[in-house]
């Protein structure tokens, strides 16, 4: 009989998809996901979950790998027309992707949670890999900018982060709990793995939420950071720029003291070894390799040293 392997990843978007493909890949791991929710977004009435959205379609095979989101080969005959109507579409929204949103909206209408609703929709694709919301309750990532505070989708798609960034906001993850199952997750795992999503976008927001960061504080299992920084610039999204506007080093050190409290072993690329020592002084083992993500194999090798570390 096969053990399994316990894992827990905390994730985001496109930044974290490819990692989570890659533990899926391996049959004798039991995989939770642990999904941001700040990005999400009410649009057109209905009720827009980008990050889990990824992870939903990155698992059951529905992804736009050429984009990082959406559905492949959607099209986008209801934005159109919603444009014509004199709305406003600057957020891309595939007609096969619309399907989702209206189903999950009318479910939370319904009085359905997140987590239940995720819960049927992996089992209707067929992910068996366990998929949680960080929390029920909304959290929304806010970008302080010059001209005011406003969503971080609107910063990024509307505005494509041309906006002077003063600061950035969780709003709602004071009060928000976290979901049934997240908090026993990573006490009952074997390793914790902290995606390479957007620090300040993607995993802050998870870590805003009461007694998750606290949970990964105390585990006893060793939590394990995959770099978003190829040396000093970000693979993708805007992690270089709010990093630098909130005084973050833009590099895998300004990355790992993010995580400093509960951090155990961090993954940099090959040749980023300038910051190997300021790593060690903060309690965390750095290890050298190729994190860049361009294939399936790619993927899978990431994990599968993971889980020999």
């Amino acid at each position: 009989m096969i053990s399994l392997k316990r894992i827990t990843l905390l994730a985001g978007g496109t930044g974290s998809v490819k990692l989570v493909r890659g533990f899926s890949k391996i049959d004798d791991v039991e995989l939770t996901i642990i999904s941001n929710v700040g990005d999400n977004i009410w649009l057109h009435g209905l009720y827009i979950c980008p990050d889990l959205d990824t992870i939903l379609y990155g698992l059951s095979g529905l992804l736009d790998t050429s984009k990082g989101w959406g559905v492949s080969n959607d099209t986008f005959d209801v934005l159109d027309q919603l444009n014509f109507f004199g709305q406003k579409t600057w957020f891309n929204l595939g007609d096969r992707d619309l399907a989702l949103h209206l189903v999950r909206t009318n479910l939370l209408n319904s009085g359905i949670s997140l987590t239940d609703i995720i819960a049927n929709l992996s089992k209707i694709l067929g992910i068996k890999e366990i998929i949680i919301p960080s929390s029920n309750q909304p959290i929304e990532t806010y970008v302080e900018t010059d001209q005011g505070d406003i969503h971080l989708q609107e910063y990024w798609v509307k505005h494509k982060a041309k906006l002077k960034v003063l600061d950035v906001k969780y709003k709602g993850a004071d009060n928000a709990l976290p979901s049934p199952g997240v908090i026993d997750s990573i006490q009952s795992a074997d390793k914790v793995i902290i995606c390479p999503g957007n620090p300040i976008t993607s995993i802050l927001p998870i870590l805003a939420i009461k007694n998750i960061r606290s949970s990964l504080v105390n585990t006893s299992v060793p939590v394990i950071a995959l770099s978003p920084i190829l040396n000093k610039t970000p693979i993708n999204g805007p992690a270089g720029l709010l990093m630098a506007s909130l005084n973050i080093p833009v590099s895998s050190l300004g990355v790992a003291k993010l995580y400093s409290d509960f951090l155990n072993t961090f993954i940099a690329h090959t040749d980023d070894f300038d910051s190997s020592s300021e790593i060690n002084n903060i309690g965390a083992k750095l290890i050298n390799t190729d994190i860049l993500m361009k294939s399936d194999f790619d993927e899978e090798r990431l994990a599968r040293l993971m889980l020999r570390l």
